[in-house]
Parts: structure tokens; C-alpha cells; sequence
């Protein structure tokens, strides 16, 4: 079963097109992950399922519900744009938007997710008191705290520090584990490798990935070399095989031409410099991401 079901969708502002004929199918009870450059479509989409905006074409289908309406109170959101009510306390802010899904008595779910987050002495004080990160992980719980089937979260990890991150992490990973599917956007591709079953990117409004993380590496194969040299990166510009070089601080990361032998590189390298380390690799996903959306790809877009 699938709980969130997007048949050739388009949605459009004046000229601009924000998501075009955009067919997705997000399991049910999985960690979905969205991706893509700013302006893309992501929160556009998020909204669609939502039904906060209306596809101009095309259809949602959200939990089984021919209509998306029907699903409202299964669905927890957390927008992009966050606000609380500033002048309520804590707790009491929580148990109204509990009350808003019709859960009626939230109190103890209240209760859990301040315990699990870390915010119960903060329980009886006002949002305003609160630090930028506690708001944003009592804005978490609002989402969260009448159960929902679906939980999507615009950018959720935005702003916390490392700490916090983790912890909203294993939240995720709670509602997942509990039965509830989750649909989250974001920038860091590092979360998106490690909590994601399935990541979709998309770019200028169309799907430009979408899958497991293992089969968008698989269409990329294993191309990138990573090298660590005595020295700086000089000696690794000007190989032939070689497309590309990033540096990554400590290592450098080289992009091997398809009909290129590593072994013929890594015998160049080391007739330049002391060779400490040589790998080759799937390319990541920040890697993957920067070829579509990055500087490299506008140029070939253009050239």
C-alpha cells in the first residue's frame, strides 16, 4: 500500500511551471525523503499532499482517501514557515493542536514527546521564553502529537545544532517504527543518505531522482576515486582519465572517465606525489545532487 499516491501532476504560478507532470509513490510506513535546490518544488509538492495548494492537473491519492480532505486529521504537518502561538505555554499549546485533529485528551502523548525531546521543565512557561531550537522541536511535537498516519516535515533538522538534530532524528524514527509514514524535505544530504528508505529529487519542477539510495548510486556506478597525497592537490590536475577534481579538505575527490583504468591513474598519481590513501567509490549523494543541480550542470545545460 502506498500513502501518498501523485499522478502527472502540474502546478503552475502565471509562467512559471513550480512541478510538472510529477508521478511519485511514497510506501506506506516508510522515511521518504525529498530533495532539490531552493525553488525547485519541494514545498510546493509538500503542500499539494497537504491540499493546501491544488494541482492545476493530475491526482493525489493520501492514505487511501479518494478525497484528501477525508485525511486531514491523519496527517501531521510541520511547514517551512514556523509559528506558535507566542503567549501560550508550552503544554497548553500542545494540547490544543492535539484537540484541533479531534484526539480530544492528548495529555499524556503531551507528556511523552516533552520527556523525549527534553523540554518538560519548560512545560508550564511561555513559547516566547523559549530558545529558536526549543520552538522549533515543540513545533515538531504539535505536528506529531495526535498520531498521525502521515507526518511530513518541510526542512525539519533547520537550525539545531547537533545535539538537537540527533534527537529530532530518533523521533522520526520513533513515529516510523510505530507504524506511521514520514515524508521529510532537506538540504543535507548526509541525513538524507543514513534515515532515508527512499529519496526523491526534484529540479526545475520535474523528478530527477527517485528511489533507494543504493539504486541512484548504482545509475552513477562507481566513478569517483578518493585520494589523500603528500602535499597539495597540484599533482592530481591534468590526468588523463580524470574529469574532475574536488577538493575535500583532506581529500581529494576525482572524477574517472568510464573507459578509464583507476589503476593507470593511481600509477600517475604516484609518480607525482607520495600516494597515503586511494579508494574508488560509488559517488555520494551530495555528489549526485551537485551534478544535476550544481555549476557543472548549468554548463552543460548551456554549452
Amino acid at each position: 500500500m502506498n500513502a501518498v499516491e501523485i499522478r502527472n501532476v502540474t502546478k503552475t504560478f502565471g509562467a512559471l511551471t513550480a512541478v510538472g507532470d510529477l508521478s511519485l509513490n511514497v510506501p506506506a510506513g516508510s522515511v521518504y525523503g525529498f530533495i532539490g535546490p531552493n525553488g525547485s518544488g519541494k514545498t510546493t509538492t509538500l503542500r499539494m499532499i497537504m491540499s493546501i495548494l491544488l494541482p492545476d492537473s493530475g491526482s493525489i491519492r493520501v492514505l487511501d482517501e479518494e478525497r484528501q480532505e477525508a485525511a486531514t486529521d491523519r496527517i501531521g504537518y510541520l511547514p517551512e514557515e514556523r509559528g506558535l502561538y507566542r503567549r501560550m505555554k508550552v503544554r497548553d499549546v500542545l494540547r490544543f493542536y492535539g484537540k484541533l485533529k479531534n484526539r480530544g485528551n492528548v495529555s499524556r502523548d503531551v507528556d511523552h514527546w516533552l520527556e523525549k525531546l527534553d523540554l518538560t521543565e519548560w512545560a508550564d512557561k511561555k513559547v516566547e521564553t523559549l530558545s529558536k531550537g526549543m520552538s522549533q522541536k515543540v513545533q515538531f511535537i504539535a505536528a506529531v502529537v495526535h498520531r498521525p498516519d502521515l507526518v511530513i516535515l518541510d526542512e525539519p533538522f533547520t537550525g539545531l545544532d547537533p545535539v538537537n538534530t540527533d534527537v529530532l532524528q530518533q523521533a522520526v524514527l520513533e513515529l516510523q517504527a510505530n507504524g506511521a509514514t514520514v515524508i521529510f524535505s532537506t538540504h543535507d544530504m548526509s541525513t538524507a543518505e543514513t534515515m532515508c528508505d527512499f529519496i526523491f529529487m526534484i529540479f526545475k519542477g520535474r523528478k530527477v531522482l527517485d528511489g533507494t539510495l543504493t539504486e541512484i548510486q548504482d545509475r552513477y556506478g562507481t566513478d569517483t576515486g578518493r585520494v589523500r597525497i603528500d602535499g597539495d592537490a597540484a599533482p592530481l590536475h591534468d590526468i588523463p582519465g580524470v574529469e574532475r577534481v574536488t577538493d575535500r579538505g583532506q581529500l581529494q575527490e576525482l572524477r574517472i572517465a568510464d573507459d578509464c583504468d583507476s589503476q593507470d591513474i593511481l600509477t600517475v598519481i604516484a609518480s607525482r606525489a607520495r600516494v597515503r590513501h586511494f579508494e574508488l567509490a560509488r559517488p555520494s549523494l551530495h555528489d549526485i545532487f551537485v551534478r544535476i543541480a550544481g555549476p557543472e550542470a548549468e554548463e552543460a545545460t548551456s554549452a
